[in-house]
């Protein structure tokens, strides 16, 4: 009895072994994509957005599409992913790069770091989506061998000041400000521009500013502000939104060129719908995360329309000279974006009032 036995467990013990290796034989294709943000469903918007993806593609492939997702900087930093996408795709085909990491691959992304460049989420959605965005993000193909998938609101988009000495609520408040900034000439100008003095630092050294006197204050998302506990080294906050923060998904347009048609097809259509997901995730999670902010903080303010608009006057014309004389942009695609997003601005609220007003 015992000894027929044996041979049938042993067969049906194969018969998985054997059934999975066929399965990954039947993965033509892999996608691995690296990200520095955590793999967590509820504190971002970008993962789930990125498992949603997954789910899509693997699910419209009968699986012939593998992705793999890798977040919390398991791949390296963004730089460091961002080069292995841009080899070819060989071992990592596809990265999330923030603004300054963008910018190191495609130069001309410097210009979308406008000082006080959206209003608010719909304007700055509509902007990242329209036709122009896409024409000027095409040049990504070029420059690194990268093609462009969307673009995602890195920490909510949206930026808050945070200091230790008194609420900002005008421009004069900042004056005389010691501003703890990336280390990005464009944030260095924007606030000299306003009167307050800048001190660029890399995120390690941020908190030991701030409790050392180093730096009175800082600015990042409020969704930064209170998951890292600004909170306690700095006493104010003020929502300015003077800084937009995004995050741009690129794939090796190598490895893309290699997809069949129709996966390539797959692979875009999931993409956009995963970023117009993350969208709306992200303005939720900014929203609550102010909320907080205005528990944590002894103060808080939101900046009104009126006084934002006489800081950008002030602000984006020393931004326009930086980029156009300093880093050397050229100023007719300088022109051309903040057209762009001026024209979003005064359409927008018109198509809505035609559509749902009348």
């Amino acid at each position: 009895m015992t000894i027929k036995t044996l041979p049938r467990l042993a067969a049906f013990t194969v018969l998985p072994l054997a059934m999975a290796a066929t399965q990954a034989q039947a993965q033509t294709y892999e996608m691995a994509i690296a990200t520095l943000i955590p793999e967590n469903l509820t504190n971002n918007s970008i993962y789930p957005a990125l498992v949603h993806f997954k789910e899509q593609v693997e699910s419209q492939t009968d699986g012939d599409l593998a992705v793999s997702i890798f977040g919390g900087g398991q791949m390296g930093s963004e730089v460091e992913t961002g080069s292995q996408v841009q080899a070819g795709g060989r071992a990592l085909q596809s990265s999330i790069l923030t603004s300054g990491a963008m910018s190191s691959f495609y130069p001309d992304y410097q210009v979308v770091t406008a000082p006080f460049l959206f209003d608010n989420w719909r304007q700055a959605w509509a902007f990242f989506d329209s036709d122009w965005f896409a024409n000027f993000m095409s040049g990504t193909i070029e420059a690194a061998d990268m093609r462009y998938l969307g673009t995602f609101d890195d920490g909510g988009g949206f930026v808050a000041f945070t200091n230790n000495d008194h609420l900002i609520k005008t421009v004069e408040d900042l004056e005389g400000l010691n501003i703890r900034t990336e280390e990005n000439p464009a944030h260095v100008a924007t606030m000299k521009a306003l009167g307050a003095s800048a001190t660029p630092l890399p995120w390690g050294e941020l908190i030991t500013a701030l409790e050392t006197g180093l730096a009175d204050g800082q600015f990042n998302a409020p969704v930064i502000n209170t998951t890292y506990g600004l909170d306690e080294v700095t006493d104010y906050t003020t929502l300015t939104g003077h800084v937009y923060n995004s995050a741009s998904w690129v794939v090796s347009e190598s490895w893309f060129q290699e997809l069949p048609e129709d996966y390539q097809h797959i692979v875009l259509n999931a993409a956009r719908e995963s970023v117009q997901l993350s969208h709306g995730a992200s303005a939720m999670l900014a929203t609550a995360s102010w909320q907080k902010s205005c528990e944590l903080f002894e103060e808080c303010y939101i900046m009104p329309t009126d006084e934002r608009q006489r800081m950008a006057e002030i602000a984006r014309p020393a931004w326009r000279s930086w980029i156009v004389d300093d880093f050397g942009a050229d100023p007719q695609l300088v022109d051309d974006l903040l057209a762009e997003v001026q024209s979003l601005r005064e359409s927008l609220p018109e198509e809505t009032y035609q559509r749902y007003g009348q």
